[in-house]
């Protein structure tokens, strides 16, 4: 690859189709906002959420999208950290992508917690023993880190420290993932949590799911410019999703080979994948058979997998896949009947025994969908005014013809700065 890169802003050769994208993307982020203070107003009653399903659909779309925000600065690590340097002129895209999906799913989180004006009494007194406490920093801290390292591949005179933070952003977070997927793991009275690895597990679901929410973005942008991504590259994000993708399959199945082996777990890994009504459908329909299988296919097989209709496909597969996976871990596991005395029976008047049953409701789906509305905006509005896609990428194919002017680079390597707004 050139040694020189110049990078553009989107948006300005077609205003008109940015500014109602994004005009649309607001209107959904604004009917979610509405739907949050209707439920905050109205009552807990009109969720399908209750005293057993407590963290219903608003959770597992914020949960979806931050594990998301984490993967999605795997490309940029493997360009910085690793020196891939096919991967280093897409650092800024999937930097800026990173942030706007942690605040997407943070912003879902504090609105579905039922007090978001107390917010700030969460982030200025600490319960250090508390991994709820503990992750209000790593998320934080992980923002803060990302903009440094934007900051590190956009300012020419701070290129030389750009390896330096993007090594503190790629530790950042597997330690902000580690934390996320420990609050299930420390949830002990649920029979189908409390285990180490849950870690492991949202670290390696993060990394597909993530890479999975850049490839999309990275395909939208190309396809708005005119521009074929290279075949090379292709291959390799396919490649990397797809090893990504077989990881979780396997730590998602030592999950269960766990429960299995440890007393009194086999009833609710039986809840779960068989017996669960319509849990198990979603599980190995979405989960494995859409969001495994069929992605597997399009990305490890060598006549599809630099192709970017099935990097396209394999990629929306994937985040279905991602999203059954939160929902059947989250509302599964609180569905199964809590055991208060395990090895004895217990009967009462109210829910003893007896599974929970969940239905969304729309203004559960209207914040969900308000958060991903917002990640888009935020993608939107960065994109048209920062120069953050490159101009050029290895073995790209010609579109059009370039003057030697628009040619010349104003920056080296993955710290290159556009210093005028390039055509989108």
């Amino acid at each position: 690859m050139a040694s020189r890169i110049r990078y553009q802003q989107i948006g300005q050769q077609q205003p008109a189709k940015f500014w109602l994208l994004a005009a649309v993307a607001a209107v959904v982020v604004l009917a979610g906002l509405g739907a949050a203070a209707y439920m905050a107003t109205v009552g807990h009653h009109i969720t399908g959420m209750n005293n057993q399903i407590v963290w219903g659909m608003p959770h597992v779309f914020a949960v979806t999208l931050i594990l998301a925000a984490s993967g999605a600065l795997n490309v940029a690590s493997v360009g910085s950290v690793f020196g891939r340097v096919d991967h280093k002129p897409l650092a800024r895209l999937s930097g800026v992508l990173a942030a706007a999906l942690l605040i997407g799913g943070l912003t879902v989180l504090v609105l579905d917690l039922g007090r978001p004006d107390r917010l700030i009494i969460a982030m200025t007194h600490y319960n250090l023993r508390s991994i709820f406490a503990w992750n209000i920093l790593l998320y934080t801290g992980f923002l803060a880190i990302v903009a440094v390292y934007l900051w590190t591949l956009m300012e020419p005179r701070m290129k030389g420290y750009s390896t330096t933070a993007g090594t503190a952003a790629f530790a950042w977070r597997l330690i902000l993932t580690t934390g996320t997927g420990s609050i299930f793991g420390f949830l002990l009275a649920r029979e189908a949590y409390g285990g180490a690895i849950m870690a492991p597990l949202f670290i390696a679901a993060s990394l597909a799911y993530g890479t999975a929410a850049f490839s999309l973005l990275f395909l939208a942008v190309m396809g708005s410019q005119g521009r074929r991504a290279p075949a090379a590259l292709l291959g390799g994000i396919s490649g990397m999703m797809g090893v990504f993708l077989m990881a979780v399959l396997l730590l998602l199945a030592a999950h269960f080979f766990t429960l299995l082996y440890m007393p009194g777990r086999e009833d609710v890994v039986r809840f779960l994948l068989v017996e669960g009504g319509s849990l198990p459908m979603v599980f190995w329909l979405g989960k494995i058979i859409l969001g495994a299988v069929i992605p597997a296919v399009l990305l490890l097989n060598s006549a599809t997998r630099r192709r970017a209709g099935a990097l396209a496909a394999a990629s929306v597969l994937v985040l279905i896949g991602g999203f059954s996976h939160i929902f059947v871990m989250i509302v599964g596991a609180q569905s199964y009947p809590m055991q208060l005395f395990p090895g004895r029976e217990v009967s009462g008047a109210v829910f003893d025994g007896r599974a929970a049953s969940y239905a969304p409701t729309a203004p559960e789906l209207l914040l969900g969908f308000g958060g991903i509305a917002l990640v888009v905006l935020v993608a939107l509005v960065a994109l048209r005014f920062l120069a953050l896609t490159p101009k050029q990428l290895e073995d790209e194919p010609e579109v059009g013809t370039t003057s030697a002017d628009e040619s010349e680079a104003t920056g080296e390597g993955d710290g290159g700065l556009a210093t005028a707004p390039g055509q989108g």
